[in-house]
């Protein structure tokens, strides 16, 4: 704006700070400023024109540090080229550093944050790429007490603390009203194992659901469903059910989307990838035993509820859980036993043999399938079938066993012992 005065001057306004230089030309000469024109020039209320006219200076806002800046160090060596963590979601970079560097923060502050740091973004829009799927998902409800769904989250190669990467699959179940679920992990997907976490899911829960919903898997279909079959459910599951007093409802192949409650809430398991070469074995169990705890009391994007809260509402409608009796059938414990000197673990009186490195070790026992499963940690020792017969051989040990004895590896020492194994076998069979 170009303001000329009676006195042969111009002064340029271009904007409201430049007023009180024609503030102080008015005041010299004894003249009025007409403030509604100015105001209007510039769009706003006369009484801002008077204000900036008597001086008035905005104050400039210095731009405040974000306290997530200290942890900018932290997120490059994490997001880093060399970081063997992964971490496929802003959520879950700001849930491990809450967790572990006490980042006190807003989820949405922090997912600003990273995404106004395009080294930080572009790490994520390189881990999500492919990711996105543009299905849509019909979505429905079910009763209480209704329904179920199942599956696994398998195949996850995870490193352990001591460089060992090893192959882990993780059950979910959840209950499709209250999405209360559990979690349980597993390094196998056998029969007997899912037999053994529905069992220990439907405790949890407090009762059994109606109908359990799960895709065409091997240990619960024997022909998948199909558009034009509706399948058949192997014969050791369909008696699992009608032990438990559920239906069992296969997905049409193809069709992951139908069983969408548990299928979404897959992604939050990918958090455990964060904590690659940071934790042993048991550690990781904790770890899916904090997420299922920490996702069950937490508000539902979708219900609006807190699952263990929600879980109560739908108790009363689950059917009643089968006499302990049948379910202790279908439990898989795990015991601790000791090698004694003569690398032999004891089980049901009888003894059965592991290699000779493991002599006064405590190894775990599992038994299923009617074999005994042996580990080391996570490592699986051996496997015997349960015989009776008071002790129990397998050949490649009772070798190993045999050249640590006579200190011998020779071809005579090795035909021997495996003529003594025949005769133990005959020996201390049970009549």
């Amino acid at each position: 704006m170009l303001i000329k005065t009676n006195i042969y001057k111009e002064i340029k306004i271009n904007k409201l700070e430049d007023l009180p230089k024609l503030q102080i030309l008015m005041e010299e000469n004894n003249l009025k400023v007409n403030k509604s024109q100015i105001a209007r020039e510039f769009g706003v209320d006369p009484r801002t024109v008077g204000k900036y006219l008597n001086g008035y200076i905005k104050p400039s806002h210095r731009k405040r540090k974000s306290k997530i800046d200290r942890f900018e160090p932290i997120i490059k060596s994490l997001l880093g080229k060399d970081s063997i963590q992964v971490f496929y979601y802003k959520r879950v970079l700001w849930q491990y550093l809450k967790d572990n560097y006490n980042l006190d923060c807003a989820q949405s502050s922090f997912r600003r944050y990273i995404s106004n740091k395009p080294e930080f973004n572009d790490y994520f829009k390189r881990r999500q790429k492919g990711n996105i799927s543009n299905s849509s998902i019909m979505r429905y409800e079910t009763a209480k007490g209704q329904q179920a769904q199942l599956d696994w989250k398998e195949n996850i190669n995870f490193i352990l603390n001591t460089g060992e990467v090893i192959n882990i699959n993780i059950f979910v179940l959840i209950l499709s009203y209250s999405r209360f679920r559990v979690y349980k992990l597993s390094l196998d997907k056998s029969q007997e194992i899912l037999f053994s976490f529905l069992n220990e899911a439907f405790e949890t829960f407090g009762g059994v659901p109606k109908e359990l919903l799960t895709d065409n898997m091997k240990t619960i279909m024997d022909e998948a469903r199909t558009n034009y079959r509706k399948g058949k459910v192997n014969n050791k599951f369909q008696q699992f059910a009608d032990d438990y007093g559920f239906k069992v409802r296969p997905c049409i192949a193809g069709r992951p989307n139908t069983k969408a409650k548990v299928e979404a809430p897959m992604k939050l398991l990918d958090e455990i990838r964060a904590y690659n070469g940071q934790l042993d074995y048991e550690g990781l169990v904790k770890l899916i035993e904090k997420l299922n705890n920490r996702i069950n009391s937490s508000c539902h994007t979708t219900t609006g509820k807190i699952p263990i809260l929600h879980l109560e509402k739908e108790k009363d409608f689950l059917l009643e859980l089968p006499k302990e009796q049948i379910r202790n059938q279908y439990n898989i414990t795990t015991t601790n036993v000791k090698v004694n000197r003569q690398s032999m673990i004891t089980y049901k009186s009888n003894q059965y043999s592991v290699p000779p490195e493991y002599i006064g070790k405590r190894l775990k026992l599992q038994v299923y399938d009617n074999q005994l499963h042996v580990y080391f940690n996570t490592d699986l020792v051996t496997i015997h079938h349960i015989k009776n017969q008071k002790l129990n051989y397998h050949v490649n040990h009772y070798l190993e066993i045999s050249s640590l004895t006579f200190n011998n590896k020779d071809y005579k020492m090795m035909q021997m012992a495996k003529n003594n194994l025949n005769m133990i076998g005959e020996v201390y069979k049970n009549e």
